[in-house]
């Protein structure tokens, strides 16, 4: 499976994208890392070039939600992103807050999988289980289909 991944915005921690990119990696995922300081332009634009399933935007600098407000926006405009995993992860606000308000306020935003202060194991281990999740909802209706 394909992942686009990165640091969106004005973000620059590199040691956390290469952790990302090395941890992905090992779980067998085809990766492409875009690097930090990325525009969310970037990032579907790599979506559709390289026709990956899964898009991985981190942040570590909290300034996350002000990038991420355009997403859903950005989604639409990109054709046949429909089944497009949309996962953000990392330290997603300027100072503190939590879960509880931040997930449904990304999920709003057009994420499908939302990490706030989630260490990357679990976050990867949550990725993996709506993956699998989705193959046995699709299949199900397939299967009802015919």
């Amino acid at each position: 499976m394909k992942v686009v991944t990165g640091v969106v915005g004005n973000d620059i921690h590199v040691v956390a994208n290469r952790l990302i990119e090395l941890s992905l990696n090992a779980r067998g995922y085809e990766v492409f890392n875009l690097g930090v300081n990325t525009y969310l332009e970037e990032f579907f634009d790599a979506v559709v070039e390289t026709g990956a399933e899964v898009l991985l935007i981190s942040s570590l600098n909290g300034e996350a939600e002000g990038w991420s407000r355009e997403v859903k926006l950005l989604k639409a405009k990109y054709k046949h992103l429909d089944n497009l995993i949309m996962m953000i992860g990392g330290n997603l606000v300027v100072g503190s807050a939590n879960a509880e308000d931040i997930i449904p306020k990304y999920k709003n935003y057009g994420f499908d999988i939302v990490c706030h202060q989630v260490d990357l194991n679990t976050g990867l281990d949550l990725l993996e289980s709506f993956i699998k999740d989705r193959e046995v909802k699709d299949r199900d209706t397939k299967e009802s289909n015919e």
